[in-house]
């Protein structure tokens, strides 16, 4: 099974830090943030990750190179250089589901390359169990958060992700089938809401509450916290 990481925004509201260098490229307790997702992916067994890119995408290869240093092979889906733009999530993972199956594998996970959990686990077990369900996608889900109060989506007594109910926050983490997105063209600029309001309302996503440190690294602020304690 592959993975991908998201990494192809741009980062408005942490400049002029990403006026020159990628936000999944920052540095968080000594090392740039992507490759806290890409070690945990190693240690999960998983070999083959796909990063997508846009702005100041050169600089992804120049940093990670083809991810032996890591212990990965990584394929890139540079979507700037392909269609002038980043495609957003949902038209980013369509555009690249070619790299994401081609080992035959119809699941893999997907993770923000903008979000920090140093002690989330990829369950290979887990990762498999879905593989073999009938579902769409599995999500984790965490507590609400002070900069977004309102939530995203519930979760109801069976495990089903609902759209209503006391909704947590979408971290950003999940297992995906490549039939998640048949509905979304690729190369096509559009956020995976879209499919996921379609793939809940069908009964089709699962989810679970992650409770773990998480923050989704959006200011300089918040940058400069994590830097801090670590």
């Amino acid at each position: 099974m592959r993975a991908m990481i998201l990494a192809a925004g741009r980062g408005e509201r942490m400049r002029p830090l990403t006026d020159h260098t990628p936000k999944p490229l920052l540095k968080v307790r000594g090392k740039p943030l992507i490759e806290w997702h890409i070690e945990a992916f190693a240690r999960a067994g998983i070999r083959d990750i796909v990063i997508n890119t846009a702005w100041l995408h050169e600089q992804f290869e120049a940093t990670l190179g083809n991810g032996s240093r890591l212990g990965v092979r990584l394929h890139y889906s540079h979507e700037g250089e392909r269609f002038g733009q980043a495609l957003e999530t949902g038209g980013g993972i369509a555009t690249a589901l070619d790299l994401l199956c081609a080992d035959g594998d119809d699941a893999f996970w997907a993770v923000s390359a903008d979000i920090f959990m140093p002690q989330f686990v990829f369950d290979r077990a887990q990762a498999e169990a879905f593989a073999e369900s009938a579902l769409l996608a599995h999500l984790w889900f965490v507590p609400k958060q002070p900069r977004h109060p309102a939530g995203d989506f519930g979760i109801d007594a069976e495990g089903f992700a609902t759209l209503d109910g006391d909704k947590q926050v979408y971290s950003n983490i999940g297992l995906y089938k490549r039939a998640f997105f048949d509905g979304v063209k690729p190369g096509v600029h559009e956020r995976i809401r879209v499919a996921l309001d379609r793939a809940i309302a069908a009964r089709a996503v699962s989810a679970e509450i992650y409770e773990g440190p998480w923050v989704n690294v959006g200011s300089v602020e918040q940058l400069e916290t994590l830097n801090a304690v670590g």
